[in-house]
């Protein structure tokens, strides 16, 4: 929980702010851009909402925030609607789960409501509003993992939902020991027809992205969009395991088509099918360089 003892002196006055806890993982301001910015390495409100739409936005911001480090001055009194607010909707049944978890230092976590069965794409914090919004929309058949970075709560969502897990062995730790659903090799799975998991080591060993319905590319820690390089990348100063091999898995995207980049850190980003094949090959371009 955000203190006001613990503020900030980069915001501005007013009701919204955040403490010295901030872990710059970057969630407020992505989410809610007009009033969250980085300021002296963490985040800082800028700009105080100023409409309803600005102030629901914080308000999911600071539900998203892994380490409740925003805050308001007064107890908001209208924040059940910014709960009942998520997941929120991206397009065409893909969700954003909102409810970071520090566990995953920060990362996003997505939700795939499909009437063969709902998908959720690595482990939000369990929080009650979020379970049982999502018990509305269908509850999980699996609890698709990444990399063993973002598995959060993983064991409470498969004791509430009993959803199979899937994880790649690479990346089997003594917390995912018990993962149902075990990948192995570096061939593609098809998982269902739509849905299609595809292994790109390199940030981790285990590493894998899934393509959904050929538009929806999860790509956890292996490929994100960056707003100070206006291009899509890896990250090379967060590569656990082989850049080298990284940049060969990110090469195996280009067989596919897709949409969505939504990754767990870094922004996500959406363009046309053929402008994203060009912008992937530059994205290896650039690794290349680094």
């Amino acid at each position: 929980m955000a203190h006001l003892t613990e503020r900030r002196t980069e915001n501005v006055a007013g009701e919204f702010y955040v403490d010295s806890t901030c872990i710059d993982c970057d969630t407020c301001r992505w989410m809610t851009p007009q009033v969250f910015s980085r300021e002296a390495g963490q985040s800082a409100v800028y700009h105080q909402p100023a409409t309803e739409q600005e102030r629901l936005e914080s308000l999911q911001a600071l539900l998203a925030c892994p380490t409740a480090s925003i805050g308001t001055v007064e107890k908001p009194r209208d924040i059940r609607k910014a709960q009942q607010s998520f997941p929120l909707l991206i397009e065409d049944g893909v969700y954003h789960c909102g409810y970071h978890s520090e566990k995953s230092f920060g990362a996003a976590s997505y939700f795939i409501q499909r009437p063969e069965g709902n998908v959720l794409v690595d482990s939000p914090r369990f929080a009650p509003p979020l379970v049982k919004n999502l018990e509305a929309l269908g509850g999980i058949r699996y609890l698709y993992l990444t990399h063993r970075d973002d598995v959060a709560d993983h064991e409470k969502f498969r004791e509430r939902f009993g959803c199979d897990r899937i994880l790649h062995q690479d990346d089997i730790t003594p917390a995912t020991q018990e993962v149902e659903i075990q990948l192995e090799g570096q061939e593609s799975f098809k998982l269902a027809p739509d849905l299609q998991i595809i292994p790109v080591p390199g940030h981790t060993k285990g590493h894998t992205v899934l393509l959904y319905q050929n538009r929806f590319l999860f790509t956890g820690d292996h490929l994100a969009w960056s707003r100070t390089l206006d291009h899509l990348v890896g990250f090379h100063r967060f590569c656990w395991y082989s850049w080298p091999q990284q940049i060969e898995a990110m090469k195996r995207l280009l067989d596919y088509r897709f949409e969505w980049v939504l990754p767990g850190h870094g922004r996500r980003h959406s363009a046309d099918p053929q402008r994203m094949q060009q912008q992937l090959q530059d994205c290896i371009d650039w690794m290349d360089t680094v």
